[in-house]
């Protein structure tokens, strides 16, 4: 499909966000008939709406349930949830409701950059970016777009790639029906967003939309049982495999690890004699078990594609992760300081745990629904103690006190932004030559912090007073 099919549509936008602005900027210049809806209606609202509004696009602010008169068609933003008012409105009329990665997937023409998809419940930006890397390490045009970077419509309309390294939120892929990706990756799931998708099962069907109508590979985690009963449960084209990852000595069809070596057995002449070296687990920044099951990952998609195994090596050795993953700010006296802010929910942060042998443990926020007691359970043994901090920070208090009992923990009943200077003073009193203080929360940030950046910022900070009080 090209753009023609929405040329003088209503098209109506739900939400004022980047995704919304640049679906709404591309479609009103394709000549649909635009209306933005936003149920904000503060001072950034109505900047971003006259600007648009200069465009010749209509906005509708402080009223994001009702169905704009004469709409043929809605396009929302991610983060709107599936019972939105709006929606129930669109569906009564009969008006279908996409997202902006659907209009991207329209809007490829012929000869178009295919795509290599990638989801799960953590792990996502980081093994995309690696693709990224690895595929401009081959030669090829490449961007990571989708859930991260440029909004994906701007990228399509540029037309200027190879191909595509697309992250995918479980958000983003309920809104895509018709996406048929080149090949794609489910890299765990764990339950998260149950509040948007209402259980596990609907949370894991729209993680599995990934695989619909892949033709070359479907890649899952062999760690994770549920990846592959989504493979298995796909519509794929013929002749696409399963081509699954491993920390453990890959199979035929897969990808793994043999003495320290990235090893491949999917995408070799012959898969039961032949394994092909991609890299040194060293190549990985960082080396930590859950990188290098990103790196795998990300490996997997790329040979699926046909790049050859030196860029593997050359583009894993040119990726630098985002600040807030698994970040080493800085070594005091023997103790190393690890900033993993982004770990937000517990799955993440039972692998930021795993990567390291005694930990003094920062965690708390908002909990989400969460239940901290498989985590503390699988943990426990690393722990050498743990500061907590947020407001659901009793939560992980209890679970501590059920499954480690004899773990010093220090309970800050404080939610300030200055709690964190006080909780990095504290790990480092509980903490031993050998040791790592880790921020890994396996909780939200709002509660205290703007983001999950601006808590990691706070973590680096208060290590680096540290550090110069040291000095």
């Amino acid at each position: 499909m090209t753009g023609q099919e929405f040329a003088g549509q209503r098209i109506t936008v739900a939400g004022l966000g980047v995704s919304g602005i640049s679906a709404a900027r591309a479609l009103a210049g394709l000549g649909a008939h635009v209306t933005v809806v936003d149920g904000g209606d503060g001072e950034k609202q109505r900047a971003t709406a006259a600007e648009l509004r200069t465009a010749g696009i209509e906005v509708r602010l402080g009223d994001g349930e009702t169905l704009p008169e004469g709409t043929g068609l809605v396009v929302t933003s991610p983060g709107w949830k599936p019972t939105s008012p709006l929606f129930a409105a669109a569906a009564e009329a009969g008006v279908d409701v996409i997202g902006d990665v659907e209009v991207a997937w329209r809007l490829r023409g012929p000869g178009a950059a295919p795509w290599l998809a990638i989801t799960g419940t953590n792990g996502k930006t980081t093994t995309t970016q690696m693709l990224a890397s690895i595929l401009a390490a081959e030669g090829l045009r490449t961007a990571a777009v989708g859930n991260i970077g440029t909004p994906i419509i701007d990228v399509v309309l540029q037309g200027e790639y190879d191909v595509l390294a697309v992250e995918l939120s479980s958000y983003q892929l309920h809104w895509a029906p018709s996406l048929r990706a080149h090949s794609a990756a489910v890299l765990n799931l764990a339950p998260d967003h149950l509040d948007w998708h209402g259980s596990m099962e609907a949370y894991a069907a729209d993680k599995g939309r990934i695989y619909e109508g892949n033709t070359v590979a479907c890649v899952y985690n062999v760690a994770d049982k549920a990846t592959e009963d989504l493979v298995r449960e796909a519509d794929v084209e013929e002749g696409c495999r399963a081509i699954g990852f491993t920390l453990g000595t890959p199979g035929p069809g897969q990808v793994g690890v043999v003495d320290d070596i990235l090893v491949d057995r999917a995408f070799v002449e012959n898969r039961q004699k032949q394994a092909q070296e991609l890299a040194q687990v060293s190549d990985v920044n960082p080396p930590a078990p859950h990188n290098i099951a990103n790196a795998l990952a990300a490996a997997a998609l790329a040979r699926a594609f046909g790049v050859q195994p030196a860029s593997v090596r050359e583009g894993l050795r040119n990726f630098h992760p985002d600040a807030h993953r698994i970040q080493h700010v800085a070594d005091i006296d023997g103790v190393a300081y690890v900033d993993d802010s982004k770990a937000t929910n517990t799955h993440a942060t039972e692998a930021s745990l795993a990567a390291y042998e005694h930990i003094v443990w920062i965690a708390g926020g908002l909990a989400k629904g969460a239940t901290f007691d498989e985590l503390v359970q699988k943990s426990a043994e690393r722990l050498r103690g743990a500061v907590l901090i947020g407001r659901d920070r009793a939560l992980i208090r209890e679970a501590l006190a059920r499954h480690a009992p004899d773990v010093p923990v220090v309970d800050l009943d404080r939610t300030d932004t200055g709690a964190m200077s006080e909780a990095v003073r504290e790990a480092t009193r509980l903490a031993r030559p050998g040791d790592t203080v880790l921020l890994a929360p396996a909780c939200a940030s709002m509660d205290m912090y703007l983001n999950y950046n601006k808590r990691g910022d706070a973590f680096a900070d208060a290590v680096r007073e540290l550090a110069a009080r040291d000095q």
